[in-house]
């Protein structure tokens, strides 16, 4: 929701105006425009409302609109030159023919002594969406943020005063028509799935059709229909993985025990030229305690914390030279009761004295490459002393089956000093973690633009003058 900077009183009790709604259809005959044409013993509009292409004008009206004294209702677009009238008796009205997608909607007040003091706009199928805008500081004038959708079903209240403090509301309700020919539509499925989590779990949006790196705009229109609504609140941001695929993440951990809720507002939205969103269905996921497994390579020590506090210190064994496991913050993938691990999965060649069939059990995955935290029976002697493991984090049996009790999908699992590569932010497991939150939001389309990520706020439909 914006606000004028001007002061203006806020509304009272409102009053009915009789009106004239000048609505701009596609498709529409000269002879259903003179069938509706305005008679001359219809009550002067009120204000002019209008569609338009975000770099038109929007305070000039269309013809038939603006007459001296009078303003108008008036739906009109750049590609819809047609304009037609409807009385509009007890501020009330429904419009039957569809408008044309994609202008910005824009109010006008009609009179010269008149100001909006309230615009409210919503859609959908249960009007649950709304549509921000903002007031000029003189209340003349009043535009959408975003154009408008298609195929999508409306509904517009405004509100005006005038210069004795007297207020009139009219209402609208119409349509927009579907996006032209040859059009795709743009779906977002969310991940990972309802459930409850770890605080590092990113959420992740796949989308149906590639919005290229090379688009910024479409991006950036994609960013701010997805929303992330987390209890408490954060502050977070979507990364570009690639030309399908959205991370987002908090800037730090999800608070413990917290509540997330993802949806998508780009259903008829335009997003590039012939390219318009389709429903999603939404996600909602809760997260569990803060637990953290801090393994140190150099001290062959794992230490587990929940909620901050200290529970368990285990011997491990990790990476010898040649396997070295990765440095870095993973992120709890899946657990396995039982697993067979073979050398050869991970580029040993048959018969090398390195390489390995093995049963294993308790086996917790952090990377799709095969990095496990896993029972290592056969190392228990040099648990806690040397790193003699192919990549794996190993323990005793009984200490992996505490930790495998322990842990769920999306707890951290960090390791220092191990003297390996780092782990990849993306293509290995989740990753995320290990990107700096300045380099995480320079990968957001919104951010490279200059503005604000509000994924996280909800849908504002109304204005509201300051009083």
């Amino acid at each position: 929701m914006r606000q004028m900077t001007s002061p203006i009183k806020s509304v009272g009790a409102f009053g009915a105006l009789a009106g004239l709604l000048l609505i701009a259809a596609a498709g529409q005959s000269a002879d259903d425009r003179a069938s509706e044409a305005e008679s001359p013993s219809s009550p002067a509009p009120l204000v002019t409302v209008s569609t338009a292409a975000a770099e038109e004008d929007a305070a000039t009206p269309g013809p038939g609109c603006g007459r001296a004294g009078a303003g108008g209702l008036c739906l009109t677009g750049r590609a819809l030159p047609a304009r037609w009238q409807v009385p509009l008796t007890d501020g009330r009205r429904t419009v039957r023919r569809a408008a044309g997608p994609d202008g910005l909607l824009r109010v006008t007040a009609g009179r010269e002594d008149h100001r909006i003091v309230d615009v409210d706009v919503v859609y959908g199928t249960d009007h649950a969406r709304g549509v921000d805008g903002e007031l000029a500081p003189d209340g003349r004038s009043w535009h959408s943020a975003v154009p408008l959708g298609a195929a999508q079903r409306y509904a517009m209240r405004v509100t005006t005063e005038d210069g004795d403090g007297r207020t009139v509301r009219a209402r609208l309700a119409f349509r927009t028509g579907e996006p032209a020919g040859g059009s795709g539509r743009l779906k977002a499925r969310f991940g990972p799935g309802p459930g409850s989590y770890g605080v590092g779990q990113p959420i992740v949006a796949n989308l149906s059709r590639p919005v290229p790196a090379k688009d910024p705009a479409a991006r950036a229109a994609v960013e701010r229909g997805l929303r992330v609504d987390a209890q408490p609140r954060v502050e977070g941001a979507w990364h570009w993985v690639d030309a399908t695929t959205l991370h987002y993440r908090p800037r730090t951990y999800w608070p413990a025990h917290s509540r997330i809720t993802v949806r998508s507002a780009l259903d008829g939205a335009r997003i590039a030229d012939g390219v318009y969103g389709a429903a999603s269905k939404p996600l909602t996921l809760s997260i569990g305690a803060r637990v953290e497994a801090i393994t140190d390579s150099a001290t062959h020590t794992m230490t587990v914390l929940r909620d901050g506090e200290q529970v368990r210190e285990i011997p491990v064994t990790t990476g010898k030279a040649g396997f070295r496991t990765r440095d870095g913050i993973k992120v709890v993938l899946g657990k396995e009761s039982s697993v067979r691990m073979r050398g050869e999965s991970i580029g040993i060649a048959r018969g090398s004295g390195d390489n390995y069939d093995l049963p294993v059990r308790y086996a917790t995955r952090v990377t799709w490459s095969g990095e496990y935290v896993h029972a290592a029976p056969w190392s228990v002697g040099s648990q806690g002393v040397a790193n003699v493991s192919h990549g794996c984090v190993g323990m005793s049996t009984e200490d992996a089956a505490w930790f495998f009790d322990a842990v769920r999908q999306g707890d951290i699992v960090e390791v220092v000093n191990s003297g390996g590569e780092r782990m990849t932010p993306f293509d290995n497991g989740y990753g995320d973690w290990n990107v700096s939150w300045g380099s995480w939001r320079k990968g957001s389309a919104l951010s490279a633009a200059g503005e604000q990520d509000e994924s996280a706020r909800p849908d504002a439909g109304r204005l509201r003058p300051m009083a």
